[in-house]
Order: structure tokens, then sequence, then C-alpha cells
């Protein structure tokens, strides 16, 4: 019987890293989190990020890329599950706000921590950015087109349309707000009205 293979030691320490980055970015911010900062919460010496990450940018990347990845996976699988246009904004959109409740405080460093990335960073993260918004994009395109939707400017309602599903990240509130999938059902429904046509 084959075994199951197993995460080594250097992956494991470099999980516990970037989870103690991420920890650290969203309690401090990435300009004033230390590399002190992300090795304590790791339970690691200093020396120890740089064995596994050259710069702490290099995490602020792994985490940023990782999280923009993740929405992707979310929302292309959110498109197969639904048969019809309306139906596949309506998913995609819930799932995009479920994530971003759910995982709230990784979200807001994924999001509101851009401008602490390189050049080169920043731009391969804006490409995963701008396939985010095509997909939006596509589907208001293929609601115009078949009658489903009416949108008088796709590019700024899917805009609109992802920036709302963001934005949930920022101001969500475990203690005080709806459970997660309540507030993706509002948000989704929500996208839908802002664009369906008058029945």
């Amino acid at each position: 019987m084959a075994t199951q293979p197993t995460e080594s030691g250097a992956d494991l320490t470099r999980s516990r890293l970037i989870e103690a980055a991420r920890k650290a970015f969203g309690e401090k911010g990435f300009h004033a989190t230390t590399t002190r900062d992300i090795a304590a919460a790791a339970g690691l010496s200093p020396a120890a990020v740089y064995v596994h990450h050259r710069t702490k940018e290099d995490l602020l990347y792994a985490i940023s890329r990782a999280g923009h990845e993740a929405i992707l996976t979310d929302m292309r699988a959110a498109i197969a599950g639904a048969p019809e246009v309306a139906g596949k904004l309506e998913a995609v959109v819930h799932a995009m706000v479920l994530r971003h409740t759910r995982e709230y405080a990784a979200a807001r460093v994924v999001n509101y921590e851009l401008d602490g990335l390189s050049a080169q960073h920043r731009e391969d993260i804006e490409k995963l950015r701008a396939q985010i918004q095509g997909i939006v994009r596509r589907l208001l395109r293929t609601g115009v087109a078949d009658g489903s939707f009416v949108v008088d400017d796709v590019r700024i309602t899917s805009n609109a349309i992802v920036a709302m599903a963001i934005d949930a990240a920022r101001w969500y509130r475990p203690a005080t707000d709806p459970a997660p999938d309540r507030i993706a059902s509002h948000h989704a429904r929500l996208a839908v009205r802002m664009v369906a046509a008058a029945g």
C-alpha cells in the first residue's frame, strides 16, 4: 500500500512563517511589522525567517498570491455549478463574499497591503486581480447579450460588484455581524438585482 506524502519540516516551517506573517500584517500592517515580530509569532529565531523567505516582502507576496488564487478557484467552481448567467453571477458573488468574511483577517492583508509589494510582485498580483474582474465582466456581457441583464457600463458595474464583495472583509466583525453565509447570500442577491432586466 502506498503511503500518503507528508509535509516536510521545511514546508511546515514555511507554513508557520506565512501564518505568523499573515497575523502580524493583519494586526500591525505590513510596514509596521518587523521580521522579529513574525519570527516571534512563529516561535522561531529571526534568522529562520531568512532561511525560508528572502525578505518580509516575499512573505507578503506569498500571502497575497495564495489569497487571490483561492478566490479565483472559488469563482470558477461557482460558475461551473450554476446553470444560467444570473445564477452564475449570484454564485460567484456569494463565493467571493463568503471567503472574504470567513477569512476576513487574511483578506484584509491580501487586499489592503498591496502597497508593500515590489513592482514585479505587484504586477503579478494585478494580473490575478484582472482575472477576477474579467470573470465578472464576462458574466455581465453574457447576460446583456442574452437579455438577462441591463447594464449601461459593464466595466463600471463589474468594478462596483467586485468592490462590494471585497469590502466585506474590511467591515465584517464576527462578534456583531450576521453569519458569513447570510452576508454572502445578501450580497449575491443584491448583485443580481443591480443588473437584472425588468421582468
